[in-house]
């Protein structure tokens, strides 16, 4: 009994070993771990992230920006107060890949973070908060981008949800900055928008709260 026993736990260790995929930025643990808690279909993204971050280490950074930006803008949208029952959360990376659904915050945090582990300098890259002009319209909606700066005081990249084409920020007249961080520092928007001023460190309660969690 006991060498049968034997047998069937190293056949199930074969077993599993034999099904192991192979992981680049994310540990076999770690994915085991995710694929238990939001199932085969979020590990089937997660995998795709993977790969995407692999290949694109080789890429100049306009060619990063983009796969990033495409990737998580195939993710759905969905509201918080909808997908968390929360009025505001700002998920991160893992978990809005996990349930597959985010609002604007949670493009900007995960590309964010995406493009920080392909090596983009903390201070090229800002959390944007802006207010959305909507087409045809005035009213102005409270929205989250991420921007790139090739280097300080240049007219930024933006990495969005809503219009999914890499463009300078001066080529989106339907957004108006209102302030920006990193994990380094918080900036006020000035001028509309052209330059920025920093005013200090970064202490907002929601990104506390994020990193606690990452």
């Amino acid at each position: 009994m006991r060498k049968y026993l034997i047998i069937c736990s190293l056949f199930i260790t074969l077993l599993t070993f034999s099904f192991a995929v192979k992981t680049f930025n994310i540990s076999q643990e770690k994915l085991n771990q995710f694929t238990k808690k939001y199932g085969e279909v979020a590990e089937t993204r997660v995998l795709i992230w993977d790969k995407m971050v692999e290949d694109a280490k080789t890429k100049d950074i306009l060619h990063k920006l983009k796969d990033v930006n495409d990737f998580f803008n195939k993710i759905k949208y969905q509201t918080d107060q909808r997908h968390w029952n929360k009025k505001d959360y700002w998920a991160a990376p893992f978990e809005f890949m996990g349930t597959g659904a985010g609002d604007c915050e949670d493009y900007a945090i995960a590309k964010y973070f995406t493009l920080r582990q392909l090596g983009v300098p903390e201070n090229k890259l800002r959390i944007t908060y802006v207010k959305l002009l909507q087409r045809g319209t005035k009213y102005e909606q409270a929205h989250m981008v991420l921007t790139y700066y090739h280097k300080p005081g240049a007219t930024p990249v933006v990495l969005d949800n809503v219009n999914k084409t890499l463009k300078l920020a001066s080529k989106r007249p339907d957004l108006k900055p209102v302030y920006s961080f990193n994990a380094q520092g918080l900036w006020q928007a000035k001028n509309k928008g052209k330059t920025s001023e920093l005013v200090g460190k970064n202490n907002l309660r929601s990104w506390k709260d994020l990193m606690n969690r990452i």
